[in-house]
C-alpha cells in the first residue's frame, strides 16, 4: 500500500523553484552586477548594457569609494534590474574579459620563465629559444645576458634584467 499520492506529487512540481533557489539566483545576479561595477571603463564598454542598467552601474561607481550600506543596497538594485533582462550576453562578455586577463597573465609568466632560463642556463636555453623563435636577434640576446650577469656581479639595479624582459615581450608578444 502506497502512502504517496501521485496527483499531489504532480501538483508540487508546478510550484516552480524553491525560495532558496530564487535567493541563490538573485545572489548570483548581484555578484555578476558587482563584477560589472569592478570593471575598468575600457572593459565596461564591451559589456552589452541597456541604458537603465548602464545608469545604475554609473551610480554604483559614484557610491563605490565609500563601500557603505548605500553601495550594498545599490548592488542589490542592480541584481534586481538584471533579473528582468537576458543576462546571457552580459555573462559571455564578462567571461571573455576574464579569459583575456588570464591569457595575458599566462603569456607574461611564460616570458618570465624564458628570461629566468636564459639567465640561469645560458647558451643551452638561448639555443632552444632561437630554435623555437627564429626571428630573434642572437647578438642582442647575448649582449643583454652579459649585461644582466655584469649587473648581478656588481650588485647594480636590474636595468638590463628588465630590458631583457621588454625585448622578449616585444619580439614574442604575438607568438606566445
Amino acid at each position: 500500500m502506497s502512502h504517496f499520492n501521485d496527483d499531489q506529487h504532480d501538483e508540487w512540481e508546478d510550484w516552480g523553484p524553491s525560495k532558496s533557489q530564487l535567493k541563490r539566483d538573485a545572489e548570483a545576479l548581484q555578484a555578476m552586477g558587482e563584477e560589472i561595477v569592478d570593471l575598468k571603463p575600457s572593459e565596461l564598454e564591451k559589456v552589452p548594457l541597456d541604458e537603465e542598467l548602464a545608469d545604475a552601474v554609473a551610480m554604483a561607481h559614484k557610491l563605490k569609494p565609500k563601500k557603505n550600506e548605500a553601495y550594498r543596497r545599490h548592488l542589490q538594485f542592480i541584481g534586481r534590474l538584471m533579473r528582468s533582462r537576458d543576462v546571457e550576453p552580459i555573462a559571455e562578455a564578462l567571461s571573455i574579459i576574464k579569459n583575456r586577463h588570464a591569457t595575458a597573465n599566462a603569456r607574461q609568466h611564460r616570458l618570465e620563465q624564458w628570461r629566468e632560463r636564459l639567465i640561469s642556463e645560458g647558451d643551452e636555453a638561448l639555443n632552444e629559444l632561437l630554435g623555437q623563435f627564429h626571428d630573434l636577434d642572437r647578438q642582442k640576446l647575448r649582449q643583454l645576458l652579459r649585461s644582466v650577469q655584469k649587473e648581478r656581479e656588481q650588485n647594480k639595479p636590474p636595468a638590463a634584467y628588465r630590458e631583457l624582459f621588454q625585448y622578449l615581450r616585444s619580439e614574442l608578444e604575438d607568438v606566445l
